[in-house]
């Protein structure tokens, strides 16, 4: 996998991907940036969660769950010193479907977060990696 990320101008970047795709990165105005694009560290949460919720997806239509939405909400906390590596994350899932079963649900959350997802299971290696999960009917 190869990726490339150009500098643009003051703190803004833009980063393409090895399928084509391209997103801007940018930093505060306080750091010398304009504040366009999302920050560095920022994208590691997001394909963390991206990678995890095609996990959990995947496995629950596999379980022939009736899953119609399905979003995970992050939070993290960054170690004060450099570098700034995430010491703690968490990840809370919520699933939306018809007659869902919770241990299907726990069961697939807790095989993305111990076994398929490397990007959450990588991120692991530094920051204690917490998750639970709703049901919204």
């Amino acid at each position: 996998m190869k990726t490339t990320v150009k500098w643009i101008d003051g703190m803004m970047m833009v980063g393409e991907s090895a399928s084509g795709h391209a997103i801007v990165m940018d930093g505060p105005e306080e750091m010398g940036g304009n504040n366009l694009g999302v920050r560095p560290m920022e994208m590691l949460l997001l394909g963390m969660g991206g990678c995890t919720t095609v996990d959990v997806v995947s496995t629950l239509k596999k379980m022939r769950e009736n899953v119609s939405n399905c979003r995970v909400e992050i939070s993290a906390e960054r170690a004060d010193e450099h570098p700034k590596v995430f010491t703690g994350i968490h990840m809370h899932f919520v699933i939306e479907g018809e007659n869902l079963n919770e241990k299907k649900i726990a069961k697939a959350v807790s095989l993305s977060a111990d076994k398929y997802c490397s990007a959450s299971i990588m991120l692991g290696k530094t920051a204690t990696v917490t998750h639970d999960f709703s049901i919204n009917a």
